[in-house]
Parts: C-alpha cells; sequence; structure tokens
C-alpha cells in the first residue's frame, strides 16, 4: 500500500514553469508526476494562468519569486492596486519616488477610493507592499532629472561585462520599443497642429495605433513590426487573414500595448524568428532582448524561453531615455520614411490630397509602415548603440544622410497641392507630432482609481465591437482569373507600362490558376 504523497507548495517560479509546459502540450498527468503535486492542482493552475502571469509579470526580481509560495492578497485590494499601477507608471517615467512619498501617494489613494476606516501608511506596510509584489527596491531616485553621466557609464561598463561572460555577439543583442503613430495625421498649412488628427470629420486620437519595433545590434536582424490596434478586425482588412499582413496584428480595445499582448509577441514570435536567425548564421541560440521599464513589459520571469537561452534585461530607468537604441534616431526614421512615403504616394496617383487621406485605410497604413521600417539602414541602427556596443567605428554621417531626410519631406511638400506653403517650423511638427506618444496607456489619477475599483471604459468596448462586425467577402478563383485577365488586357494596351509590371501580372494569374487546379482535383 503507497503512504500518503507529502504535501508539496510550489513558488510562484514553479508555477510559471508548469504554465509554460502545458502551453507546449504537457499533460496535466506528466505534470503533477514531475512536481510531486496533484493533477487537481495542475488544473487549477492553468484555470488561474492569466492571474498567475499578471502578479508575476508585477515582480520585480527573480529570486524572490523563486521563493515566494503565495499570492496574499492586502487588506485593502482597491488600495493595492491603485498604488501598483501609481508605481510601475513612475518606474517607467524615470520619476523619483521614495518611501514617503509613496507612503504620501497612498493615503491619497485611500481617501480618493472612499475606503472606510483608519489607514496607516507605515514603514510596515510599505514592507508589506514590496513583498506582495517583489519589489526589491522602492527608491527611484532623483537621477532623472540629474541626467547621471555616471549612471549610464555604470549600466554600459555592467552590460559589457555581461555579454562577454555570456559570450554574446552583437547579432545576439536586441532591443524592442513601442511608440504610438498617428498614421491618418495631415501636416498643418497655417498654424501650429494643435490637433493629433486634422483629417476633416476624424475625430483626434481616433486614427492612432501602437507601433513596437524590435531588431539586433547589427540592424541585420529587423523582426517584422508588431502593430496594436483597436478591432480585431478592422474595416480595411475585409477578408485579409492578420497572419499574412506585412507586420504581427494585435488588438486591444485601446491600441494599447499590454502585459498579455507582449507576452504572446515574445514567446510566439520573437523567440522562435530569433532562433531561425541565428540558427542561419551559425550562431548559438543564445540572445538577449534588452527593454525599457514600460508597465507593459513583464517581468524578465515570464520573459524566457523554455530553455532559457533567451530572455529579456532591463535598462534603468534613469538611463534608458538617454541610450536605448531605438530612442536614438531609428524610431524617427521609420516614421519619417512613413510619412514622406504618404506624401510620394499621393502625387504618383495624382489624387486631390484631401481625397486621398480620407481613402487611406489602416491597412494602407500597414504597408506604409513596413515598407518604412524596411528602408531603415542596418548603419542607423548600428549607430544608434553607440552608447552600449563599441560596435563600429563612426563615420561622421547624420541620419539624415542615411536615409530620407527633413529636406526630401520638405521637397515632397512643395510638389503637394495644398500644402506647397507649409513653413518648416510646421513641417518639424508634422514629423515630430507624436515623437513623445508611448506605447502604453498613461492613467491619470481619476483612471487609475477607476481601474482599481473595476470600472471600464464601456464607450470604447461598444465601439470595438461596432468595427469589428462586419461580414467578410469571399473571393473565388474564378473572379481573381478573371481580375487579372482584365488587368493583363490593360497594360497591354499601355504603351508605357514596363515589362517586369506584366510579368508579376502573369505570375500571378499562374498562381491563381495552379490554386484552381488543386480546388478541383481535391472534389
Amino acid at each position: 500500500m503507497s503512504g500518503k504523497r507529502k504535501r508539496v507548495v510550489l513558488t510562484i517560479k514553479d508555477k510559471l514553469d508548469i504554465i509554460k509546459k502545458l502551453e507546449d502540450g504537457g499533460s496535466s498527468k506528466q505534470l503533477a508526476v514531475i512536481y510531486g503535486i496533484g493533477e487537481t492542482t495542475v488544473r487549477d493552475i492553468r484555470k488561474n494562468k492569466e492571474k498567475i502571469i499578471t502578479y508575476a509579470s508585477s515582480s520585480d526580481s527573480t529570486s524572490l519569486l523563486a521563493k515566494r509560495k503565495s499570492m496574499k492578497p492586502s487588506m485593502y485590494e482597491e488600495l493595492d492596486r491603485a498604488m501598483l499601477e501609481w508605481f510601475n507608471q513612475q518606474r517607467a517615467k524615470g520619476n523619483p519616488v521614495s518611501g514617503p512619498i509613496c507612503a504620501k501617494r497612498a493615503e491619497f489613494f485611500f481617501y480618493a477610493l472612499g475606503m472606510d476606516g483608519d489607514f496607516n501608511p507605515s514603514a510596515g506596510w510599505l514592507t508589506r507592499f514590496k513583498q506582495r509584489h517583489s519589489i526589491r527596491e522602492i527608491n527611484i531616485r532623483n537621477e532623472r532629472l540629474n541626467r547621471d553621466e555616471t549612471a549610464v557609464e555604470d549600466f554600459c561598463n555592467n552590460f559589457r561585462d555581461f555579454i562577454e561572460r555570456e559570450n554574446l555577439q552583437p547579432e545576439q543583442i536586441y532591443n524592442a520599443d513601442e511608440t504610438g503613430l498617428f498614421w491618418k495625421c495631415l501636416p498643418s498649412r497655417t498654424s501650429v497642429i494643435k490637433s493629433k488628427c486634422t483629417v476633416p470629420g476624424h475625430k483626434p486620437f481616433e486614427e492612432r495605433v501602437t507601433v513596437m519595433c524590435c531588431t539586433n545590434a547589427t540592424g541585420l536582424h529587423k523582426l517584422k513590426l508588431c502593430v496594436v490596434g483597436k478591432a480585431k478586425k478592422p474595416r480595411s482588412f475585409k477578408s485579409t487573414d492578420t497572419l499574412n499582413l506585412p507586420v504581427s496584428y494585435f488588438s486591444q480595445k485601446g491600441a494599447w500595448m499590454d502585459l498579455s499582448i507582449f507576452r504572446q509577441w515574445f514567446d510566439r514570435i520573437f523567440v522562435p524568428q530569433v532562433r531561425e536567425y541565428l540558427r542561419s548564421k551559425g550562431l548559438q541560440e543564445k540572445a538577449v532582448l534588452l527593454l525599457d521599464n514600460s508597465p507593459t513589459h513583464p517581468n524578465e520571469n515570464v520573459l524566457r524561453s523554455d530553455d532559457g537561452q533567451i530572455f529579456a534585461k532591463y535598462l534603468p530607468p534613469n538611463v534608458a531615455s538617454l541610450i536605448q537604441p531605438l530612442d536614438q534616431g531609428v524610431i524617427a526614421a521609420m516614421k519619417r520614411n512613413y510619412r514622406a512615403g504618404l506624401l510620394q504616394n499621393n502625387l504618383e496617383e495624382g489624387n486631390d490630397l484631401k481625397s486621398f487621406w480620407k481613402k487611406l485605410t489602416l491597412l494602407d497604413a500597414l504597408y506604409e509602415i513596413a515598407m518604412a521600417w524596411n528602408l531603415v539602414k542596418p548603419a542607423t541602427i548600428s549607430r544608434a548603440w553607440k552608447h552600449i556596443l563599441p560596435i563600429t567605428e563612426e563615420k561622421g554621417l547624420d541620419f539624415d544622410e542615411e536615409g530620407i531626410s527633413v529636406a526630401t519631406v520638405a521637397t515632397i511638400l512643395q510638389h503637394t497641392k495644398g500644402l506647397e506653403h507649409v513653413t518648416a517650423e510646421n513641417l518639424e511638427k508634422w514629423l515630430e507630432v507624436d515623437s513623445t506618444e508611448p506605447g502604453y496607456e498613461v492613467l491619470t489619477d481619476s483612471e487609475i482609481i477607476r481601474r482599481a475599483q473595476g470600472q471600464t471604459d464601456e464607450s470604447s468596448e461598444n465601439e470595438e465591437e461596432e468595427i469589428e462586425l462586419i461580414p467578410e467577402k469571399h473571393v473565388s478563383h474564378v473572379a481573381a482569373l478573371q481580375w487579372t485577365e482584365n488587368l493583363l488586357d490593360y497594360l497591354e494596351q499601355q504603351g508605357d507600362m514596363i515589362l517586369p509590371d506584366r510579368l508579376v501580372i502573369r505570375k500571378l494569374r499562374a498562381t491563381i490558376r495552379n490554386k484552381q487546379k488543386m480546388t478541383h482535383s481535391s472534389q
């Protein structure tokens, strides 16, 4: 007769490992045997997956999660949620935070939330708050204001020591960063841009998406852009499969990056694509992803491949804005390419500008921003790492010389009817209209309070549902073939159409015919 199974209490890290194994197809029975627990416990972990991941993502310490065995809630849960949201935002911005500042803010939220009783934000309360969320150190000193060059130097020296210990090459070192993009924004002719969107009939901020760039330090491996929009299936996508888009598309009701989307991107896109690239280069499948302290970036405990060889590392809050590679002109170059590309498309099509902009869809914008990212040169990217890695020698080139310059955009504007007289000042403002737009939602105190109380913005959710409920249009092989035939006839009649254009359509026609034959043979 077998003895009674010894009671095993799992740590948070153990639970994270089990979740990962379950997602990879592991069975509850096998995992129960490996960890010495009951199958019911494994099922409970699966059921509480999001809660565990969210808790771990807000943690500040890998070692503490390896010890912590419970997610014991605070007796003031709403206050705890509000404080954690507020603290994460301060850390992301690098704002100075101390014990007394936290205590004062906690007292404010306590009364603003309308909570009953007396509340004393003592040193004991602060210690328990740190323990609940595995925060190693609450103090974020006033280094953001000091622009502490010593802190930058210390981090760079430590990071170089780290990559030497880990034997990492520049090809194995990556950076990812989000930004907001107002994809349907026109420059202003006569005044400073006051609205983020100047298209008639459109609300400000309505045409906004979050775009995340990711590349390695050589600039030779640029991953597809990750774009977060409001709707799961925007109207312009029609029957387009999101897997066939030139970007990795996700949806969130406010078009913001969040913890869940970032984790999905890391596990399903970043890790597999990095492995494939390193394998093609004959390099060890090992890499580090350098990130800032955005509230939407999960903790390093969560951002780690199964074998632990691909993982995340964080820039200190006080140095991220100074040396994060993608912020050193790379994202700005991509946005400049994007806006110049839109103007050039308008010129080539010969449309009225307002008509062109009105017809511009999110699908059009995704193709254009993907092209803009492709146009960012490896030299621009590798130079952006100069503060962290001594990769290449300085060549005395500025970013404008390596890509589309402001002067080039100004020249295109001069040939754009209706925008010939845009001033240099307004051109700069247009190009930088979303330069400080974060990829995450920045909440006011009132919004933090509403979220802590579990209130949501119903209007946003209803608006998204309205956008999504659009029937898809199926295009048959016969119809597609007829369209290509008509297009070929048109091209043949035009004496100024070059041969490669006709060859592309002929190749497309052959592909459709093959698909049609395969469909008939399978019936």
